[in-house]
């Protein structure tokens, strides 16, 4: 998801802040802890909202990126640290559902949401959000023309061009490469002709994004990033624009969506469930695309201007079957690494 740079140090705050909220001794007693990844934002006034109709106080524990995270919370499955968990999304849906990290809760609200974003018939987790990852362009520095397709930057006239993150270490950069497994008849062979076309490769989005790429200063016209980030350039920009500097190879994209679960033997389920329920009202919905920089998973939920008129989604975005992810992704990611990092 778009993890914008200038947003860390509103995350930081706001988890002290939200941590606050939990000793208030006005509050009724009630609290959840929810288990998060590093770019989770929620507002103050959305959490005091939360609070005001149910009386719960809530405390934000974040565990890193997405892997980590489910990775710390399997090794105290059945005796979690929290009560929900958000963030998983369905690059690493199928480990925490296989490690049974989760119990069953339907939410109230889970009506409203988007055909096509609620993957577990068993409703261990609720969507939440979603966006695109896909290849990003600097419209006035691409050397040869608008790129149309994945086949275009393998194209010899868009040498040295591309920057991408690692799949090892970076979700956008795994997003990445099951958009290729997912599109390419040999994404193997895909990825041989990007190395002997000069892709370079960063840690993470940042290094990428601020790096590498024209935005930070860099010399390659394209990058992975995501369909929304052409609205987060226009939200950030020190002057005004009318228009985006970049735009989206939508033929690239791969479609994340993250959801929010009950973790299992939870010290406050009830709690847990009103917070998803909660997390698909307006009140939340509604920050989500200038927060996180993705959509709202709420199909009613009102779309800021910005959106509107410069994010984008892919009509036919790139997906794999989270069991098939789960199945083959380190395979993937070491062959990857082969290939790549050789």
């Amino acid at each position: 998801m778009h993890r914008v740079a200038r947003l860390l140090g509103v995350i930081v705050a706001l988890g002290l802040m939200v941590a606050a909220c939990a000793d208030d001794e006005s509050l009724d007693g009630m609290s959840i802890t929810v288990l998060t990844h590093d770019s989770f934002v929620i507002s103050e006034e959305a959490l005091a909202a939360f609070t005001a109709q149910t009386g719960i106080s809530v405390s934000i524990q974040t565990l890193g990126d997405t892997g980590t995270m489910v990775s710390e919370t399997i090794l105290t499955a059945g005796n979690p640290l929290g009560d929900v968990m958000f963030g998983i999304d369905n690059t690493f849906l199928q480990r925490g559902l296989d490690a049974d990290l989760f119990e069953a809760y339907e939410s109230t609200n889970l009506g409203g949401v988007r055909a096509g974003l609620d993957l577990d018939p068993e409703h261990r987790v609720t969507p939440i959000d979603f966006g695109d990852v896909c290849v990003n362009y600097w419209i006035d520095a691409v050397p040869h023309g608008i790129p149309t397709s994945l086949k275009d930057l393998t194209d010899p006239a868009n040498a040295g061009q591309l920057v991408v993150e690692s799949p090892e270490t970076s979700s956008p950069g795994l997003a990445f490469l099951l958009a290729t497994i997912a599109a390419t008849p040999d994404w193997e062979q895909y990825w041989t002709d990007l190395v002997e076309n000069g892709v370079s490769v960063t840690s993470g989005w940042e290094e990428a994004y601020y790096g590498e790429f024209v935005a930070g200063g860099g010399d390659r016209s394209m990058v992975v990033s995501y369909a929304s980030s052409p609205a987060a350039e226009v939200f950030f920009a020190v002057e005004p624009m009318d228009a985006p500097p970049t735009g989206v190879l939508l033929d690239s994209c791969f479609r994340q969506i993250e959801f929010a679960g009950v973790l299992a033997g939870a010290q406050n389920t009830a709690g847990a469930g009103a917070f998803i329920d909660f997390l698909l009202t307006p009140t939340f919905q509604e920050e989500i695309p200038l927060s996180m920089f993705v959509f709202p998973a709420l199909e009613a939920a009102k779309l800021p201007q910005e959106f509107l008129d410069h994010a984008q989604l892919a009509d036919s975005p790139h997906l794999l079957d989270p069991a098939e992810i789960e199945a083959n992704r380190d395979t993937w990611v070491d062959r990857w690494v082969e290939i790549v990092l050789r």
